[in-house]
């Protein structure tokens, strides 16, 4: 297990709601050895004007698991994780239901960790693959 500390997805969707990713909906849904997992709507919040799920959108979804996952993978007493860069690929249209997102690490430092973040429609479809480099800062 890679996660310093124990937690529910529960506990994690029960933290305060004053972000951008409550104001979406994003749910996490699952806690494995090396991954997490959560899901966003496809609605009127994170559609763009021709109606299919801005890219944006799932930007912010990856970005949350990416940033989620290294919080759960330091001491947080002592460090901060903020997301240094993020790029994403945008693979197909989706214009409604639930889109889940899996995170899983490509490195685990003292200084940065490097996140994968691929997201699916509900037929199972990549939609979106984005990478995150978060840099863990003392605080």
């Amino acid at each position: 297990m890679i996660w310093l500390k124990t937690f529910s997805p529960e506990d994690l969707n029960n933290r305060p709601k004053n972000h951008l990713g409550a104001l979406i909906d994003i749910q996490f849904t699952e806690i494995g050895q090396d991954f997490l997992t959560a899901t966003m709507p496809v609605d009127e919040r994170t559609h763009q004007p021709a109606g299919i799920l801005h890219g944006g959108a799932s930007v912010v979804l990856a970005e949350t698991l990416g940033s989620i996952a290294s919080y759960m993978c330091i001491d947080p007493e002592r460090y901060q994780a903020v997301g240094l860069e993020i790029n994403a690929n945008h693979l197909r249209p989706v214009k409604s239901g639930r889109v889940t997102g899996i995170c899983k690490p490509l490195h685990r430092g003292a200084k940065t960790h490097v996140w994968e973040i691929k997201i699916y429609d509900e037929r199972g479809k990549m939609n979106c693959i984005s990478r995150l480099t978060v840099a863990v800062l003392p605080k």
